[in-house]
């Protein structure tokens, strides 16, 4: 079987924004009213009261036909949902095994007939940060042959319950169901019309998954939807399959995080983890991880991110010269790499994922919101149509 499957041809879609080093405008009327039409949303057709037939086929969860992705170690822990195997757990620093509960980049996919989909899940400590919208941090999104439907989120009890309608007549979708970014979640069932099909989903065309490793922007801080991360984005533009490793101030290149990426069969590794350490500590980890990393996957690509644009460097200081020696470790680093034979490994400069002209898409400053992570999955696809080649 060949991984490297052709990737689509699409590439993803160009709003009409005219970027400039001091202006980022809409760049027609009809694009700025997109914009406003975007953002005025619904979270998708609900199915009204008495509109869906009475009797439900409800499948508990687990079950073989509603498939896990983007949680590799789902098999070994069933039915929990989390991003690192219980076996690690006293290997891995308190702080990124609880962010480990976490299920960003977790999905569920299936096929079916049914009109409706409906899903009982649980969200015991769901919570609203200030720079995050709930959908994002908390809920669910729900996409039908790659297109958005809707959303849930959780109510005062912690219980998520919502039916959607996905169409009006019974031919076969692929359903994927993206999992909160940043809270850990239990779901309960599945549920679809009473003699409605379900079977696997459509394979993806690049079924090795992209392992992208980083910080609290890497895990998907702030995006709106769990949909909307950088790595869902990239999934669905590339029809590429992706684990996310991104641990919430606590990407800091740890050599267990390194090992258990190198059980995997990755397709490509994104090194993403600029935005937690230091300077030297950057320096000082980003080999180390290269080199665990290597000795198992000899011949797997690696991109190497550089840190994107933050807010604060415009008034130079500290955080500038910060992100200046971080790019600079990380380009010289990959530079000597492929010198010494490594043509593997591939520097992405972060300010072709996200500049100065770009800043509106960061919510604080330095954590990016949905617009911003579709600038970041912009800047980096590029780069992984070309590894993934």
């Amino acid at each position: 079987m060949n991984c490297f499957a052709s990737l689509p041809a699409s590439r993803p879609p160009r709003f009409g924004w005219r970027a400039s080093a001091r202006s980022w405008r809409p760049r027609t009327k009809a694009t700025a009213w997109l914009v406003i039409a975007l953002a005025a949303i619904a979270c998708g057709p609900e199915v009204a009261a008495g509109d869906a037939p009475a009797e439900r086929q409800r499948i508990a969860f687990p079950d073989e036909r509603l498939a896990v992705h983007g949680l590799p170690w789902f098999a070994e822990d069933t039915p929990a949902l989390r991003r690192m195997p219980m076996r690690l757990e006293g290997r891995l620093r308190p702080a990124v095994w609880d962010l480990a509960q976490h299920t960003s980049g977790g999905r569920i996919r299936f096929r079916t007939d049914s009109t409706t989909v409906g899903l009982v899940a649980e969200n015991p400590g769901f919570s609203n940060m200030h720079h995050m919208a709930s959908v994002g941090e908390n809920g669910f999104d729900l996409y039908v042959e790659g297109d958005y439907i809707g959303s849930a989120w959780p109510d005062a009890r912690g219980k998520i319950t919502k039916e959607w309608r996905i169409g009006t007549d019974s031919k076969p979708r692929d359903v994927t169901l993206y999992l909160p970014l940043y809270k850990p979640v239990k779901v309960i069932e599945v549920s679809l019309d009473a003699k409605a099909s379900c079977t696997a989903a459509t394979p993806y065309a690049i079924r090795r998954p992209v392992v992208y490793y980083g910080s609290s922007i890497t895990q998907g801080g702030c995006a709106s939807n769990p949909g909307g991360s950088c790595q869902a984005l990239l999934e669905r533009w590339l029809d590429a399959d992706f684990v996310n490793l991104g641990f919430s101030g606590n990407g800091l290149g740890d050599p267990p995080v390194a090992e258990a990426i190198a059980e995997l069969e990755p397709s490509c590794v994104v090194l993403d983890f600029w935005a937690n350490p230091g300077p030297e500590q950057y320096a000082a980890a980003l080999p180390v991880f290269v080199d665990i990393l290597r000795q198992k996957l000899p011949r797997v690509p690696i991109l190497v991110t550089g840190p994107f644009y933050f807010a604060a460097e415009t008034a130079g200081g500290g955080v500038a010269s910060t992100q200046a020696a971080k790019r600079r470790i990380a380009k010289e680093f990959v530079r000597a790499r492929r010198k010494a034979g490594d043509r593997g490994i591939v520097f992405v400069d972060g300010l072709e994922m996200l500049d100065r002209s770009q800043a509106i898409g960061l919510v604080d400053g330095v954590h990016c919101n949905s617009l911003g992570f579709y600038f970041n999955a912009r800047g980096l696809d590029p780069y992984l149509r070309k590894a993934l080649r």
